[in-house]
């Protein structure tokens, strides 16, 4: 949903070979503009892996389900291993539009919270330190891909910049938000159902490129 604009009617768990996607995602949009674009894969062991391995689950990386050349070619560049984000946030190399997949015991599925917490925080601390972040270009934003089955649908999402501090936003945001938000600053078109979803730019008062 977030790297489409759409689920594609997918409701199971299964890897690319039994959905390949013939549509555009928000990282080969980014990289068709001339823009950067990356994944970073927690236990993922090669690019672009089409199949799980160990705690790497390919159901939570999105960028190997597109199968147009115009897809699978930046991802076998770009959707890499998360050990490349430290040396990215080092260098200031962070890109334009990024994702960040912990494994299944990092996301909080398999392991406890307190493990989930404490791996995040390690790779903000990165972050923080890096010249991404400390030239104020830099927002992150942590979602989950669903609620704890206790209320409405509501679902964790935290937008960490410069700019926000203790903010908490009332407008009414979706999946289809964030994708919108990837777009918004890249400058490309909206993809499928994030043509109209609410902005999340507005709703936080994100300065945009």
């Amino acid at each position: 949903a977030i790297a489409g604009g759409q689920t594609y009617g997918i409701t199971d768990d299964n890897p690319p070979s039994s959905h390949p996607l013939d549509g555009s995602s928000v990282f080969g949009q980014a990289v068709a503009a001339g823009k950067t674009a990356k994944v970073y894969a927690d236990g993922m062991t090669s690019s672009c892996m089409m199949s799980n391995t160990g705690r790497y689950a390919v159901k939570h990386n999105p960028w190997p389900y597109f199968t147009p050349a115009s897809e699978r070619t930046p991802c076998a560049s770009y959707d890499v291993p998360e050990t490349a984000l430290a040396t990215d946030a080092a260098a200031g190399t962070l890109p334009n539009v990024g994702m960040v997949v912990p494994d299944l015991c990092n996301d909080a599925h398999d392991c406890s919270l307190s493990v989930a917490d404490s791996w995040f925080q390690t790779r903000m601390q990165k972050i923080f330190a890096g010249p991404d972040w400390q030239s104020g270009h830099l927002a992150v934003v942590l979602t989950a891909d669903e609620d704890d089955k206790s209320q409405g649908n509501t679902v964790l999402t935290v937008v960490i910049h410069p700019s926000q501090s203790g903010h908490v936003v009332s407008t009414p945001l979706t999946h289809y938000s964030l994708t919108r938000l990837y777009e918004d600053v890249v400058g490309t078109p909206h993809l499928n159902n994030a043509v109209g979803a609410p902005s999340m730019s507005s709703a936080f008062g994100l300065p945009m490129p």
